[in-house]
């Protein structure tokens, strides 16, 4: 009986259970998340910097130095012309300009604003060569042509970047013209590294404009006001036009030139 006893409470024992932890894969989840969002965004970081070193690297060429005072020289398709500065016009006259877009000669005594500014329509001439005797560069494109990715692309070349400026220009023999004073490049695509090339060569290039030092901030109402810019007007300008050198137009004429504002923003 006892060994009866002793049995039945043997089996009355049970072993203790045994825990086992389960594995944290919830945790673990979040933490390959965040390791590979980490290696992710370091990458692009890592591609980024090398993509602007690399950028810079290929530019260096075309910076301005006063051993290599015009470096777009080195630039295949641009076009250069010598224009007299300070050939100011009324904002009734027009200028019988011989390059389309021009890039010199008599301007508006007004310039557009060109800290930066991409202008949805298409823009008064006369205004805009102002801005390329400031040492702006203008980049023109034909809205018939240029849209979408590339047009994206020429904006942020513009957007937030001093001393340039962007608008259409309808009926460009080319889809893009690049303009400073005095230099003319036309391309067909906007990837073309000649962009760069000419912006980086030509844009505040004290060697290569009449006004180092002058402004390119907006005038504003009653002057020039890039909210509500003078239309660019495609029909000729029509015989009473302004020579574009200027001197001998409005003097021949009889009217008088606007002088240069004061503080070299003329």
């Amino acid at each position: 009986m006892a060994s009866g006893k002793s049995s039945k409470a043997g089996r009355g024992k049970r072993a203790p259970a045994v825990r086992v932890k389960s594995t944290p894969w919830g945790t673990i989840a979040a933490a390959v998340v965040v390791v590979v969002f980490a290696a992710a965004v370091f990458g692009y970081a890592f591609y980024q910097n090398r993509q602007k070193n690399q950028q810079a690297d290929a530019l260096a060429p075309f910076t301005p130095t006063a051993a290599n005072q015009d470096p777009s020289k080195a630039i295949p398709g641009v076009i250069t012309a010598s224009f007299p500065a300070g050939q100011h016009v009324a904002p009734t006259q027009r200028v019988a300009y011989t390059h389309f877009p021009p890039f010199g000669g008599a301007h508006d005594y007004n310039w557009a604003a060109c800290n930066g500014v991409v202008y949805p329509t298409a823009v008064r001439s006369e205004n805009m060569v102002h801005s390329l005797e400031h040492g702006a560069v203008w980049i023109a494109y034909d809205p018939a042509r240029v849209n979408g990715e590339p047009l994206n692309a020429l904006r942020g070349k513009v957007e937030g970047k001093p001393y340039t400026l962007m608008s259409p220009y309808p009926g460009l023999d080319q889809p893009i013209s690049l303009q400073s004073w005095g230099h003319q490049l036309k391309v067909s695509d906007a990837a073309d590294p000649r962009v760069d090339q000419f912006i980086q060569s030509l844009r505040r290039n004290q060697y290569a404009y009449p006004e180092v030092g002058a402004s390119c901030d907006a005038l504003g109402p009653g002057q020039f006001d890039p909210a509500n810019p003078p239309a660019f007007e495609a029909s000729a300008p029509g015989p009473g036009a302004v020579p574009e050198l200027g001197a001998s137009g409005p003097a021949a004429a009889g009217e008088q030139l606007r002088p240069p504002a004061q503080g070299g923003n003329g």
